[in-house]
C-alpha cells in the first residue's frame, strides 16, 4: 500500500473518531444550574491584632472540590442586621445557676433595639416558653429565672432545642439560640453507647439546625442527679453540645466540667461573633433529592477565620 493512501486512511479514522466524540458529548447531560441559597458567616480574628474588613472578593466557598461563585456578601449591620435570638436554659441545671443571671440578662438588655429575643426553659424534651420574641429586652431579661434544679421524666436539651426549631416563625433574619445546660441527654434510658457518634439526638438538632441556618452557641453549666457526678456522661454532655456549636456554625464554651466563675467573658465573645456576621449568597450545586451539602468557607485573608455550618440545605433538581 502505497503512503498516501495510509495518509487518507488515517485521516478518514481521525474524522470517524472526532464524530463520535462530538455525538457523545451532545448527548451528555448538561451539568444542573445552581441553586441560590444563603448562609450566616461569623468573621473571627486570629491574634490580637483588630479584625479588618472582610470583603466578598477575599471568600472561597467550595462544594465536591469545585468552587463556587460568590453571589453575595452582605454585612449583618444596619437595615441588614435583623437578628431573632432565643435563651433556652436548662431546667436540669443546678440551682447555683442562680449567681449567673445577671450576666445573662445584661447581655439580653445589650442587644440592638432591632434584636428580638425570647426566653426558654428546657424540660421533658420540650421548651416551656417564659418569654416569647420581643424587642422588650427589659421584659426579656425580666423572664431570667432560677432553674427548677430537677431532671424531669424526659430530660434532653437535643430534643428540646430541636422543639423550639420547629416552633420557631418564619422570619428572614438570623437565627440564634444561646443554650445553658450540661449537654446530658437523660432521656434515653437502658444501655447507651460509649461512642459520641452515635448519639442520635445531637445528629438530629444538629441536621435541623444547619437546614434551618440557625446557630446555636453553647454554655456548660453543671446538672443535678447522678449523672452529674459521673465524669464520662459529664464529658460527653460537653462534647454532645460542642458538637452541635461547631456544625451549626456557633461556637461552645466550658471550663472543664465545673461552673465557670462568670458567664460574662464568654457572652462577651458570642456579642463579638454576632457583631462579625455576613450574609453569604451563592449557587450551591443540587443532587437528585433536596438535602443537606457540605459546604466549605474560607479565606485567606491575613488574620481573618471563617466560622460557618458544616452544610446549607439545597432543594433537589426539578
Amino acid at each position: 500500500m502505497d503512503y498516501p493512501t495510509l495518509r487518507w486512511k488515517a485521516l478518514l479514522f481521525l474524522i470517524v473518531v472526532a464524530t463520535m466524540v462530538l455525538a457523545r458529548e451532545a448527548k451528555a447531560p448538561a451539568p444542573p444550574e445552581g441553586v441560590a441559597v444563603r448562609m450566616v458567616v461569623t468573621a473571627s480574628g486570629v491574634g490580637d491584632g483588630d479584625l479588618p474588613e472582610v470583603s466578598m472578593r477575599d471568600v472561597q466557598v467550595s462544594q465536591r472540590r469545585q468552587t463556587l461563585k460568590v453571589t453575595g456578601w452582605t454585612p449583618a449591620r444596619g437595615n441588614q442586621a435583623g437578628l431573632n435570638m432565643f435563651l433556652l436554659i436548662d431546667d436540669a441545671s443546678d440551682r447555683s445557676l442562680g449567681s449567673q443571671l445577671n450576666d445573662l440578662r445584661d447581655f439580653i438588655n445589650a442587644q440592638a433595639p432591632t434584636t428580638l429575643v425570647g426566653v426558654g426553659y428546657m424540660r421533658n424534651a420540650t421548651v416551656q416558653i417564659a418569654q416569647d420574641f420581643t424587642n422588650d429586652h427589659a421584659a426579656a431579661a425580666n423572664a431570667v429565672r432560677i432553674p427548677l434544679g430537677n431532671t424531669g421524666a424526659f430530660g434532653s436539651p437535643y430534643l428540646s432545642a430541636i422543639d423550639m426549631m420547629n416552633r420557631w416563625p418564619k422570619h428572614p433574619s438570623r437565627r440564634v439560640i444561646v443554650m445553658v445546660t450540661d449537654g446530658i441527654d437523660r432521656a434515653r434510658g437502658g444501655p447507651r453507647s460509649r461512642n459520641l457518634s452515635t448519639m442520635p439526638d445531637v445528629t438530629r438538632a444538629s441536621d435541623l439546625a444547619q437546614r434551618t441556618g440557625t446557630l446555636i452557641y453553647t454554655l456548660f453549666s453543671p446538672g443535678v442527679g447522678a449523672r452529674r457526678r459521673n465524669l464520662w456522661e459529664a464529658t460527653n454532655g460537653q462534647n454532645g453540645i460542642a458538637r452541635l456549636s461547631d456544625e451549626s456554625g456557633a461556637e461552645s464554651f466550658f471550663l472543664g466540667v465545673q461552673a465557670p466563675v462568670s458567664f460574662r467573658p464568654f457572652l462577651d465573645r458570642i456579642q463579638a461573633a454576632l457583631n462579625n456576621q455576613y450574609l453569604l449568597e451563592f449557587p450551591a450545586i443540587p443532587s437528585g433529592r433536596a438535602g443537606l451539602q457540605s459546604i466549605s468557607v474560607g479565606t485567606e485573608l491575613s488574620g481573618v477565620e471563617l466560622i460557618s455550618a458544616d452544610g446549607v440545605w439545597v432543594p433537589a433538581t426539578k
